[in-house]
């Protein structure tokens, strides 16, 4: 399970890791718009956050059964405790990175502003900084592991979440 910040490259490491291990990648944010039959950005503006968060569990929960996954999980989806039960006993890691980094990749990624909706009336860096501030106490409490993402090319995250994966 990967798990992080929006921008911190989780679906991107989880095609290439998954690619690796000869198994399979699932962006449980893909899993809920199909589900939904609209984007995240819609749900929310919708249906609410709320309506969003309970999709996610749901789905988190269906996906993490079969073996031989890598899953990418939402930037918020470990805020929810039901969430964070259904991640025990799997192998969770944390790609994080700072603000400044986030912010670059998040305004370079065209799928972003039509895809997910501002979190807070802030958006941008201030937004950035305040989730982060909320959400890395939970994703260190969630995951085994930490792998920084601000300098390092897919190839070398893979690499490292392998080696720390083999030492179990």
């Amino acid at each position: 399970m990967l798990i992080g910040y929006r921008g911190t490259g989780k679906t991107t490491i989880s095609r290439l890791l998954a690619r690796q291990l000869g198994w399979t990648s699932v962006d449980t944010d893909d899993l809920i718009e199909s589900r939904a039959g609209k984007s995240i950005k819609e749900i929310f503006a919708e249906d609410g956050e709320l309506r969003f968060r309970d999709l996610e569990v749901e789905v988190i929960r269906a996906a993490v059964e079969p073996a031989e996954r890598v899953l990418a999980l939402g930037g918020g989806a470990v805020m929810r405790e039901e969430t964070r039960e259904v991640l025990r006993g799997c192998d969770v890691v944390w790609l994080r990175a700072d603000a400044a980094t986030l912010l670059q990749r998040i305004q370079l990624d065209p799928a972003t502003g039509a895809r997910r909706p501002n979190l807070t009336a802030a958006g941008g860096l201030a937004e950035i900084n305040q989730l982060l501030a909320e959400r890395n106490p939970i994703y260190e409490t969630t995951a085994d592991y930490v792998v920084d993402t601000s300098d390092k090319s897919p190839d070398q995250l893979v690499a490292e979440i392998r080696s720390l994966l083999s030492r179990q």
